[in-house]
């Protein structure tokens, strides 16, 4: 069955496996993750299972926003998202009510897993920092804007789709297939294998995987 659950990346470290070899680690908080609504298809079209961490203060949310979590008997959330899975792969979260909290040992270590989130924001930059383009000649005749934009060819006004200067960063990242290191159930910490997407203190999603190699 598949399962998931949302967490805030604290950083990076290292342990030990089984035969001492040195693994790098990426660690995730996973604690007071709450299940916010289960939607169904009679209800909202669909099944889906909401689930909502990292309380905030009440005076920053809406009255909306205090009737939806009111429900569930808990605190507006800052980082709210939906588990939906295929048919075949079942959702395990569908056995959690309303208010619920999902703990971090529905995973184990080896489990495959998708972790998805937001990647670090790098502000505007240019094709050779964002797109890896090779700058102009230096010499020979070649203006002295080394770094700008080569020919843009016969564009005719239709850019779409063109590699531009333009904001770097600040994208939704999955990163399949990893590796689940570790689980600490008391403290409510899960170790995967490798890094993430994000920067630290940045919210993830981890999710069983789609495409897991057997």
């Amino acid at each position: 069955m598949a399962k998931g659950i949302l967490g805030r990346k604290l950083g990076m470290t290292q342990i030990f496996d089984a035969a001492g070899n040195l693994v790098p680690v990426t660690i995730v908080d996973c604690s007071e993750n709450v299940v916010l609504q289960q939607k169904t298809v009679e209800n909202d079209g669909y099944v889906a299972v909401q689930v909502g961490v990292a309380n905030k203060k009440v005076n920053l949310s809406n009255k909306p926003e205090q009737g939806h979590v009111a429900k569930a008997n808990t605190a507006p959330k800052r980082f709210i998202r939906e588990f939906r899975f295929s048919e075949a792969q079942g959702n395990d979260l569908l056995s959690y009510n309303v208010g619920q909290e999902i703990k971090c040992d529905i995973f184990a270590a080896g489990d495959i897993v998708d972790v998805t989130g937001t990647s670090k924001g790098k502000g505007f930059a240019g094709t050779i920092k964002r797109y890896n383009h090779a700058r102009l000649r230096m010499t020979h005749g070649v203006s002295a804007c080394h770094r700008e934009v080569g020919s843009l060819g016969a564009i005719k006004g239709n850019l779409k789709g063109k590699k531009l200067p333009g904001h770097m960063g600040s994208e939704t990242v999955t990163l399949q297939n990893l590796t689940i290191a570790k689980v600490d159930a008391e403290r409510e910490l899960i170790l995967i294998r490798g890094n993430v997407p994000g920067p630290k203190k940045g919210f993830v999603v981890i999710k069983t995987a789609v495409k897991a190699v057997k």
